[in-house]
């Protein structure tokens, strides 16, 4: 397990790198649940997403070889966006595999950057060649199967540790694993009696799969939120939530885009679906802890496009109204 000494050391040494993101309360948001919550707002770091911090953790820990060599990494969004911008940053040559299915916005900013970008037909044909590519010498920077990755992820957990004041339950999503094992393991180890949860959509299932199975499996991907379609969790990433986290819950694609425009409208956040995934699991972490409950919520990215909410709304029926308060 990722110790709270590990994430002090990457916290300095990628400091002058990323932000210290805002930790706030949101009045709205504890208006629509009924109780206190406070959001860690990671959407508002570099590159748009807390994977930022995991990949300059990863390139900072290169030698000078591995530098020169060049890196690669394997992504449906986020991943390569935060890699590419990073490494260009650092002056090291990326390569950044992506699925056809990931954003259009997402391959331009990584290209823009100056990384090479691969296209394959799906996920794990994306992991297959960023494998093949680090055999032939370059460096992987995997999105999740790290724990110098993992330490740079929940070095936001020791941020949210630190800002936010009295909280029972904290809501994390879950692609491949490594920001929940990251914030549960930071987080815990400071506040020790507050609770984490995961969150997932239908068909991009595989922490819930694996826990279910007692370890790692592969997973069949057809979630529309990209950046959670992990074709399976490492060992890594499922020891650390199968300790340390309370329950991973699911929620449907509909749900989480609708909780993408009930963020926009109730907390003032430009969200994608992979953040708002975490409304709709909010509810229902407060229908089970009661009036008594403190959410904070690890808002995780807000690399969505207007014309991508326009789509996903039409196609799911949604006018932006808000979900019946239960």
């Amino acid at each position: 397990m990722i110790g709270i000494k590990e994430f002090e050391a990457v916290a300095e040494r990628i400091a002058g790198h990323v932000l210290r993101t805002p930790t706030v309360s949101s009045p709205g948001l504890s208006a629509l649940l009924g109780v206190p919550v406070t959001t860690k707002l990671e959407l508002l770091q570099r590159t748009g997403s807390f994977k930022a911090r995991g990949a300059v953790a990863k390139l900072l820990s290169l030698g000078e070889a591995e530098r020169a060599a060049g890196v690669v990494a394997v992504s449906g969004g986020n991943h390569g966006i935060a890699l590419a911008v990073m490494a260009a940053d650092l002056d090291v040559k990326a390569t950044v595999v992506m699925p056809r299915s990931a954003p259009a916005r997402s391959v331009r900013i990584a290209e823009e950057a100056g990384a090479s970008v691969r296209l394959t037909d799906g996920m794990a044909e994306a992991f297959a060649l960023a494998g093949r590519l680090d055999e032939e010498g370059l460096t992987l920077v995997h999105p999740f199967d790290d724990p110098v990755v993992i330490a740079g992820q929940g070095t936001a957990g020791l941020e949210f540790a630190a800002d936010a004041g009295d909280l029972t339950d904290v809501l994390v999503s879950i692609g491949g694993g490594g920001l929940i094992a990251g914030v549960a393991a930071a987080l815990r180890a400071a506040r020790p009696d507050v609770r984490v949860w995961g969150v997932e959509t239908e068909g991009a299932e595989a922490m819930s799969r694996a826990l279910s199975a007692g370890g790692p499996l592969p997973v069949e991907l057809s979630s529309i939120v990209s950046t959670l379609s992990a074709p399976a969790v490492s060992r890594l990433t499922y020891d650390h939530v199968s300790a340390l986290v309370t329950e991973v819950l699911v929620v449907s694609d509909r749900e989480a885009v609708q909780g993408s425009l009930e963020l926009a409208e109730h907390a003032k956040l430009w969200t994608e679906p992979a953040a708002g995934c975490l409304l709709p699991a909010a509810r229902r972490v407060r229908e089970r802890v009661g009036d008594g409950a403190r959410l904070g919520l690890v808002v995780c990215g807000g690399n969505a496009t207007v014309p991508d909410m326009a789509a996903w709304s039409a196609r799911f029926g949604l006018d932006g109204a808000p979900a019946p308060r239960r």
